[in-house]
C-alpha cells in the first residue's frame, strides 16, 4: 500500500463503539402498551434477507436472469448459464444489469454476471451498476474480498472496469462515513496500479473536511496537486470555510489563488461564514468590505450568515451595524431570520430595539405574524423575574397591537402575560385578557386555567381566582386535583378554613379524589387554628382512602402543632419519625407504618426548631440542631436564623454567638434577620461596642441594614439615653435611602420623652407627618403620655382630638394590626400589653385614662368629665377604678356631687369597683351642700356593707338601693 496513505490512515482512523439505544421510558409498564403481545422468532423472519428487495419491484427480464444465475448448480456449469444469458444480450442496459445484481443471491455468480455483461458489445457499465455490485459484495461498510477484485481484473477490459469500480468503492465508503476504510481501499487501488479519479479525490477531501480533519484534507489535496487534479467548486468552498473557521483565512485566500478560481459570491459567503463562526467578526467585516469593493455584491444570504452568528455569539452591537448596512442596500431578512433577530434581542433583554426593528420591518411591508408577537411578549413576560415597569408597558403595547391584528397568544404566553399583570396588580386586566383570548377563539384547557388560578392565589386575589374557576366550569373544562388543591391551599392560608372544607367536599362530590397535597393543606390549616379534632378526623379519612402521608405531610403536622401551641405533640411526632415506637398519643398519624420510615428533612427540623424557640425552649432547639447534624441533614440558613433569634429573645447572647460561629464555619452568611436579632440583643444588653462591630461587619459583607435593624438601633440608643445619636441615625437612615417607618419615629419620640425632652417629641411628631409617615395609635399614646407627664395638657388634649378624627379602631381584632412591628419590651414599657391581651378591649380607654387623670390633677374637671362621658359612651367595659375614684373625689371637693354620683353609679353598672374613701368624699360633698339626710342614708349603707364578709374580702360594691 502506498506509504503516503498509510500515514493518513494512522493519523485519522479512530475507534468507535456503538452503544445500544436505550429508551428513557419502560413501555411495557405503561398502560397503553400492556396489551401488546411479546416478540417471537417468527416476527423476525423478514430480517433473513434484509437487502433483497421484493421481486415484484423489478422487470420480468431481471427476475428471469436472476433465477437463471441462482439456479446454476455449481460454478463449473457457468458455461450453461451463459447460453441462457445470451438470449438477453440485446436487452442489456445499465438499469437491467443493476436490477439483476440487486436480486441475485449467489455473490460469486453475481460477480461472474457483472464480468460477462461488461464484455458484451454495445453495453458499458454505468455508475448504478458499480454501486449495485459493490452493494452485493458488501463493499462500502467492510473491506471487499481480494479475490473478487482480482477476478474482475482478469476479465476482458478488466483493468478499466476494476479501476472505475474501485473509485466508486472509495467514494461509497466516504459517503457511508467510513473514511478510514475509504483510505484502505484507495491504497489497494494504487497497489493495483490505478489512479484515483477527480471525483474520488474531491469526495475524499470533502469527507475529511466534514469530519473536521483539515490536516488530512491538506495531505489529500497535495496529492491532487501532484497528479494535476483540480478541486470542484463546491469542495473548494467547503475547504475555505473550514480554513476560515479555524482562523487560517490567509491559507484560504492562497488556496483560491492556487486553484486559479475567480472568487464569486458563494466563496465569499463561505469564508465569511467560517470567520463568523470562529467569532472573528472584524475579519469577517473586512472580507465583506473586500467583497463589496470587488465585482460581487453581498446578497441577503451573505448578510444573514453574519447576522445569525452575531446573534448566536451575543455580538448585538455588530448585529445592529450589519442590519443597518443590509437594509440600506435593500436586503431584508427572510421570515425565519426576522423571527430569529427579534428573539435574539429579546433574549438579551433589548426589548426596545426588538420592538423598533419589528416596526421598521412592518414599514417595509413585512407582515407581523403569530410567531413574532409571541416572541416579543414571551421574551418580556417569560422570564422568572417580573419585568420592569417600562418593559411591561411595552408588552401591553405589543399585546394591544396583536389584539387589533386578530392574532392570539399561545397558551404559555397567556399564562406568562397574566402572571405579569397580576405582579403589576392589574388583576382586572388579567381577567379581561383571558376573556379576550377566548373571544378570539382560544380554548383554555385545565393547564391554562390552573396556571392563572395559581398566579391569582399567590397574589392573594382569591375572589378573582374563584371567578375564573366558575368560568372554567361554565366552559365545561373539568377541574383537576391540582386546581382544587391550589384553591383549597389559598383559602387555608387566608384563614378561610370553613370555605376550604366546603370546596373539599364539593371536590369529592364532583368525582375528583384529593391527593396528599390537598389533605396536607387542610390538615395544616386546622392545626394552626387549634382545631385538633377536625385535623385528626381529616387525617383518619386520608388514611382510609389509601392516601399515604409523605414527609411534607409530617412536616406540616409538626409545623401546625407548633403554630397551634401544641409543641409537645410536635415533638412526639418527630420522635416517632425517628423510629421511637414507644411514643404515646401519635399512633394515628402513622397507621400501619409503625416504624415511622419518613425521615425528617431540613424543613421538618426547621419547623420544629422554630416552634421550640418560640415556646422558649431554646436549649432543646439547640440539641435538635446537633441531632440534625448527626443524622447527616445539613441545616439551612433559616434553621440557624431561628435558633439565633430564639437565643437573642431569651437574652442568651453568648449562646447566640456560638450558633453564629457554627453557622459561619459551615459557609453560611448572615442575613438581615440574623443581624437584626443579634444587634437588637446587644443594644438591650447595653453592649454598644459589640453592636457597632456587628454593624460594621454587616456593612463589610454588603448587607445593608433594613428599616427593622435601623429601628432596633434607634430604640437601643434611646434606652441608654443617647437620644441625639439616635436622631442622627434616623437622619442617616433616611439619607441612605431607607425610609423610617412609624415604629422608627415612635421609638425615638418615646426616647426623647423619657429623657424629658417633650418639645423634641412634638417637633419629631410634626416632622414625621411632613415626611409622609402616618402616626398610629401607639405613637399617639406614647406622645400623649409624655405630654401629660410634662404638664402639657392642652397639647395632649389636641393630640387626643386628632387621634379620634383619624378613626382609630375600637376593637382588639383591628388593634392587633396597629401594633405590628413594635417589640414586646417596648409595649410593656408603655403599659400597652394589657390592652393588647384583653378580648374586645377598647385601646382608646388607656389613653383617655391618662389624660383624664392628668386633667383631674390639674383641676380641669369640666374637660376631664367631658372625656369620661365620651369614652363611657363608646365602651361597655368599666374604666379603671383609680381613674373613677380620683375624678369622683375631685368633683366632690369642687361641690359637684351630682356629677360624682353619676360617675359612681355608671361605674358600678359596668361592674367596676371604688375605694372606701370615695364614699367618704361623697358624704363630705353632700354635707357641704347641706344635704344631711342623703349623707346619713349613705353612711347607713356604708355601715351595712362594712359589716358584710364580702366587703371585708374584696372591694366595696354599692347596692342598687343606693341609687
Amino acid at each position: 500500500m502506498n506509504r503516503f496513505f498509510k500515514q493518513i490512515i494512522i493519523t485519522t482512523t479512530t475507534t468507535t463503539t456503538t452503544k445500544p439505544l436505550t429508551s428513557p421510558f419502560h413501555l411495557k409498564s405503561h398502560k397503553l402498551f400492556s396489551s401488546i403481545p411479546s416478540l417471537t422468532p417468527q416476527d423476525l423472519t423478514f430480517l433473513q434477507n434484509p437487502t433483497t428487495p421484493k421481486p415484484s419491484n423489478f422487470s420480468s427480464d431481471a427476475i428471469s436472469i436472476a433465477k437463471a444465475i441462482d439456479s446454476t448448480p455449481n460454478n463449473t456449469q457457468w458455461e450453461e448459464t451463459q447460453r441462457v444469458l445470451r438470449n438477453y444480450r440485446e436487452k442489456l442496459d445499465v438499469g437491467l444489469v443493476s436490477n439483476v445484481l440487486k436480486i441475485v443471491k449467489n455473490r460469486e455468480l453475481g460477480v461472474k454476471f457483472f464480468i460477462w455483461a461488461g464484455r458484451q458489445v454495445g453495453y458499458t457499465h454505468g455508475a448504478a451498476v458499480y454501486h449495485a455490485v459493490i452493494e452485493m459484495v458488501g463493499g462500502g461498510d467492510r473491506r471487499v474480498p481480494e479475490g473478487v477484485l482480482r477476478e474482475i481484473r482478469e476479465g476482458d477490459d478488466g483493468d478499466e472496469v476494476l479501476g472505475e469500480l474501485m473509485n466508486v468503492l472509495v467514494r461509497k465508503c466516504c459517503r457511508n462515513g467510513k473514511w478510514g476504510l475509504a483510505l484502505e481501499e484507495l491504497g489497494r487501488l494504487k497497489d493495483f496500479g490505478y489512479k484515483a479519479s477527480r471525483a474520488t479525490y474531491n469526495v475524499l477531501v470533502r469527507v475529511f473536511l466534514e469530519a473536521d480533519r483539515v490536516d488530512s484534507a491538506r495531505l489529500v489535496y497535495d496529492e491532487m496537486v501532484g497528479n494535476d487534479v483540480r478541486m470542484d467548486e463546491g469542495v473548494l468552498g467547503c475547504f475555505v470555510y473550514r480554513l476560515c473557521k479555524s482562523g487560517e483565512w490567509r491559507d484560504a485566500l492562497e488556496l483560491i489563488e492556487k486553484e486559479e478560481v475567480e472568487v464569486n459570491a458563494e466563496l465569499w459567503m463561505k469564508m465569511i461564514m467560517g470567520l463568523s463562526e470562529a467569532s472573528l467578526f472584524d475579519e469577517a467585516m473586512e472580507f465583506l468590505g473586500r467583497m463589496r469593493c470587488g465585482s460581487c455584491i453581498p446578497n441577503v444570504d451573505t448578510y444573514q450568515v453574519l447576522v445569525r452568528e452575531c446573534l448566536r455569539k451575543g455580538r448585538l452591537g455588530m448585529c445592529k451595524r450589519i442590519l443597518g448596512m443590509m437594509m440600506a442596500e435593500g436586503c431584508y431578512p427572510d421570515r425565519h431570520m426576522f423571527s430569529s433577530i427579534v428573539h435574539g434581542f429579546c433574549k438579551a433583554g433589548e426589548f426596545s430595539y426588538a420592538y423598533k426593528f419589528l416596526k421598521k420591518m412592518e414599514g417595509y411591508g413585512r407582515r407581523l405574524g403569530y410567531v413574532v408577537y409571541n416572541i416579543m411578549i414571551g421574551g418580556i413576560c417569560g422570564r422568572k423575574e417580573l419585568p420592569t415597569s417600562d418593559e411591561f408597558e411595552l408588552a401591553e403595547k405589543v399585546y394591544g397591537e396583536m389584539l387589533d391584528a386578530g392574532i392570539l397568544l399561545n397558551k404559555i404566553n397567556i399564562s406568562n402575560f397574566v402572571r405579569c399583570l397580576c405582579g403589576a396588580e392589574k388583576f382586572e386586566k388579567a381577567y379581561k385578557v383571558i376573556q379576550e383570548m377566548m373571544s378570539k377563539g382560544f380554548v383554555p384547557d385545565a393547564t391554562t386555567y390552573s396556571n392563572v388560578i395559581e398566579i391569582l392565589c399567590n397574589s392573594s386575589r382569591i375572589e378573582k381566582a374563584f371567578l375564573l374557576f366558575e368560568d372554567m366550569r361554565r366552559n365545561r373544562v373539568v377541574p383537576d386535583v391540582y386546581i382544587y388543591s391550589i384553591l383549597i391551599d389559598a383559602l387555608c392560608k387566608a384563614g378561610l378554613i370553613e370555605q376550604a372544607q366546603k370546596l373539599f367536599t364539593a371536590m369529592i362530590e364532583g368525582g375528583c379524589s384529593p391527593n396528599v397535597v390537598t389533605y396536607t393543606s387542610l390538615i395544616h390549616a386546622y392545626l394552626k387554628a387549634r382545631k385538633l379534632g377536625d385535623a385528626d378526623k381529616l387525617f383518619e379519612r386520608m388514611l382510609s382512602q389509601n392516601c399515604i402521608p409523605n414527609i411534607v405531610t409530617y412536616t406540616a403536622l409538626i409545623d401546625g402543632h407548633c403554630k397551634g401551641g401544641n409543641i409537645d405533640k410536635a415533638c412526639q411526632i418527630y420522635e416517632r419519625m425517628m423510629g421511637n415506637v414507644s411514643v404515646p398519643h401519635v399512633d394515628m398519624y402513622f397507621g400501619q407504618n409503625n416504624s415511622g420510615t419518613n425521615e425528617p428533612n431540613v424543613f421538618t427540623y426547621g419547623a420544629l426548631i422554630d416552634g421550640l424557640c418560640k415556646s422558649q425552649k431554646v436549649s432543646e432547639a439547640r440539641d435538635l440542631l446537633e441531632a440534625m447534624l448527626t443524622n447527616g441533614c445539613e441545616p439551612n440558613r433559616i434553621v440557624y436564623d431561628a435558633l439565633i433569634d430564639g437565643f437573642c429573645k431569651e437574652g442568651k447572647l453568648d449562646e447566640a454567638q456560638e450558633v453564629f460561629t457554627k453557622m459561619s464555619s459551615r459557609g453560611y452568611s448572615l442575613g438581615e434577620h440574623t443581624y437584626g436579632s443579634l444587634i437588637d440583643r446587644m443594644f438591650k444588653d447595653k453592649r454598644l461596642d459589640l453592636a457597632l462591630k456587628f454593624v460594621s461587619k454587616m456593612l463589610e459583607s454588603s448587607c445593608a441594614p433594613n428599616v427593622v435593624i435601623y429601628t432596633e438601633m434607634i430604640d437601643g440608643l434611646c434606652k441608654v439615653q443617647k437620644t441625639e445619636e439616635a436622631y442622627k441615625l434616623l437622619l442617616l437612615m433616611d439619607e441612605k435611602g431607607c425610609r423610617p417607618n412609624v415604629v422608627s419615629y415612635t421609638a425615638l419620640i418615646d426616647g426623647f420623652g423619657k429623657a424629658g425632652k417633650v418639645d423634641r417629641c412634638l417637633e419629631l411628631f410634626k416632622e414625621m407627618g411632613e415626611k409622609g409617615c402616618v402616626p398610629n395609635y401607639i405613637t399617639y399614646r406614647v406622645l400623649i403620655n409624655h405630654c401629660c407627664s410634662a404638664g402639657l395638657l392642652d397639647d395632649a388634649y389636641n393630640l387626643l382630638e386628632e387621634m379620634k378624627q383619624m378613626y382609630w379602631p375600637l376593637h382588639a381584632a383591628s388593634y392587633q394590626k396597629v401594633i405590628d412591628g413594635f417589640s414586646r419590651e417596648f409595649l410593656i414599657s408603655n403599659g400597652l400589653l394589657d390592652a393588647i391581651g384583653e378580648k374586645d378591649s377598647v385601646p382608646l380607654v388607656p389613653t383617655y385614662r391618662i389624660l383624664i387623670d392628668s386633667l383631674t390633677k390639674a383641676g380641669r374637671l369640666e374637660t376631664a368629665l367631658q372625656l369620661y362621658k365620651e369614652i363611657a359612651s363608646s365602651s361597655q367595659k368599666c374604666i379603671a377604678g383609680s381613674t373613677c375614684s380620683l375624678l369622683i373625689k375631685s368633683l366632690c371637693l369642687a361641690s359637684k356631687v351630682e356629677e360624682g354620683f353619676d360617675i359612681f353609679a355608671d361605674n358600678l353598672k359596668r361592674g367596676g369597683t371604688c375605694e372606701l374613701d370615695v364614699f367618704f368624699h361623697l358624704i363630705l360633698g353632700l354635707t357641704k351642700l347641706g344635704r344631711w339626710d342623703e349623707a346619713l342614708q349613705l353612711s347607713h349603707s356604708i355601715c351595712y356593707m362594712v359589716c358584710s364578709p364580702f366587703f371585708l374580702l374584696c372591694r366595696v360594691k354599692a347596692l342598687p338601693a343606693i341609687y
